[in-house]
């Protein structure tokens, strides 16, 4: 199975770059993992917060496959903690799926027609982070799923 972060937009913050690029080489270890980066939208003023979600969407789309396992990261989806993430990482390796894609959105978060692709919604917190930073919580956590399956020390309960 592989591992796909699909995000809208560069990180372009110094540290998070950093702290992402160490979780993806740590989960070479265990799963063909990358991230797929989505071209920022040029001259979005012009546009409404609908009109940005749908130019959004439909990059989103072209970048997934028809077999693809989608799960956006949306304020919307399922919490879970650590063990019971790596519980769902668990089912989603053993239920065949080629690639799993876990999607970050824009700004203003996703077309309809994006959640209407969508297999999944997984929410990483009740509380907002910026797109960038979640690009981190979310790599970090992935990690920590393997350790648990694993049993790794990494993660203490």
């Amino acid at each position: 199975m592989k591992i796909t972060l699909a995000v809208v937009g560069k990180t372009s913050t110094g540290y998070l770059e950093q702290g992402v690029a160490e979780y993806v080489r740590r989960l070479a270890h265990y799963v063909s993992f990358n991230i797929q980066y989505i071209a920022d939208l040029k001259n979005t003023k012009s546009l409404t917060t609908d009109q940005q979600k749908v130019s959004e969407g439909k990059l989103i789309l072209q970048n997934l496959d028809k077999s693809d396992y989608v799960v956006l990261l949306d304020e919307h989806g399922k919490e879970y903690t650590s063990m019971q993430f790596a519980d769902y990482v668990q089912k989603r390796m053993s239920s065949g799926a080629r690639r799993v894609v876990f999607v970050v959105g824009g700004p203003y978060g996703f077309s309809q027609d994006v959640y209407n692709r969508a297999n999944d919604k997984l929410s990483l917190s009740k509380m907002t982070f910026s797109h960038e930073m979640i690009r981190l919580i979310f790599t970090e956590q992935l990690y920590r799923a393997y350790t648990i399956l694993n049993h790794e020390p990494y993660h203490h309960e």
